[in-house]
């Protein structure tokens, strides 16, 4: 590559923002819409869209080298998904790039991309949002859990570089790999102007939660908590923005706990500034996950001043944002304390 000719870069995810909603679609959507500002950014991924297998979003272009699968079977990931969108990448053996970034999800392409990468002679950066502890693997699969660890670790080793969405996702990997591994601390960002000129939905609530409904989300914790506030005198709104496998089986439970009239579900929310003023619109966000690999959303209450409840549990990395940012959401430097707002 000459030095006026543009670099050409790859980024492998199975799922795309505006077709689906979470935080590794946000940062990867983010991400490409600033490299194309000096590069050419070509996002390989499931086929998503109607139409032609590749097709152009602004200065980004898209191509699907899988058919696209149902990514959860039940409450967990889906193997067929992940053993099909890795032999789909096989397809890059025939696509030019520079520069290759593949998502950890959903792991098994991680080595499909290692043979990519190695018969074309470049470098493997491999994106790494989380990583679970054995003991999370065996509540997640059972007996199964335990091949699953290995793969995982495993999967840590092919990329030539790792990309740790989190210091405490880094620590984590150099438990596995060594002090000397090549790992880079690229947290996710957020759209503090955008944030900032966002109005509160006109339709206020007590409680707001954000997030994919799936089962390690702990949802259902939350309308439990909200049926014992009543059950104490202590009535509040609810509101859940986000859909899921588990929306059917969340709006039953809220209706057994005879919370229909309390608890409100916008599975229907496909803006970012729409999330920004339902956000807004809360007194208090609550996250009771049980993992996450950074909680992007709850950075984004912090930054629109709503006060956070998360919970303590150990892979759940959300809990420890007070610790890097001041009150506007901005990271500070390591060691420094965060503000008052923070403290959450």
């Amino acid at each position: 590559m000459s030095g006026t000719e543009r670099p050409i870069v790859a980024l492998v995810t199975d799922a795309i923002y505006l077709y689906f909603h979470g935080g590794k679609e946000t940062r990867y959507y983010e991400l490409a819409r600033r490299l194309a500002d000096r590069a050419t950014v070509d996002v390989y991924t499931m086929r998503w869209w109607d139409g032609p297998r590749k097709r152009t979003d602004g200065e980004v272009t898209h191509h699907a080298i899988s058919r696209q699968y149902p990514m959860y079977s039940g409450n967990r990931r889906s193997f067929r998904e992940a053993i099909f969108f890795a032999l789909g990448c096989l397809r890059l053996l025939w696509c030019h790039f520079d520069v290759l970034d593949a998502d950890q999800f959903p792991t098994f392409h991680i080595f499909a991309l290692r043979l990519v990468t190695w018969v074309k002679r470049k470098r493997l950066s491999v994106t790494w949002h989380e990583v679970w502890t054995q003991p999370y693997w065996r509540e997640y699969l059972g007996w199964a859990g335990y091949a699953a660890s290995v793969l995982e670790r495993l999967a840590m080793r092919p990329a030539d570089d790792l990309i740790a969405a989190s210091s405490q996702t880094a620590a984590r990997l150099r438990e596995v790999l060594g002090p000397r591994a090549s790992i880079t601390v690229a947290p996710n960002g957020i759209d503090v102007d955008a944030i900032r000129n966002s109005s509160p939905d006109a339709a206020w609530t007590d409680l707001v939660v954000v997030s994919r409904l799936i089962e390690h989300k702990r949802v259902a914790m939350l309308l439990d908590a909200v049926a014992l506030l009543y059950a104490g005198g202590n009535p509040v709104s609810c509101r859940v923005v986000g859909d899921g496998p588990q929306r059917h089986v969340l709006r039953d439970h809220a209706r057994k706990l005879g919370l229909g009239h309390a608890v409100e579900f916008r599975p229907d929310v496909r803006e970012q500034k729409d999330v920004f003023a339902l956000l807004k619109a809360a007194k208090v966000a609550v996250f009771p996950s049980s993992r996450e690999g950074f909680g992007i959303v709850a950075l984004e209450a912090i930054t629109c001043g709503v006060p956070v409840v998360t919970t303590s549990a150990p892979d759940n990395l959300a809990q420890l944002l007070h610790r890097c940012c001041d009150g506007h959401g901005r990271r500070v430097a390591d060691g420094a304390e965060p503000g008052p707002r923070d403290q959450v």
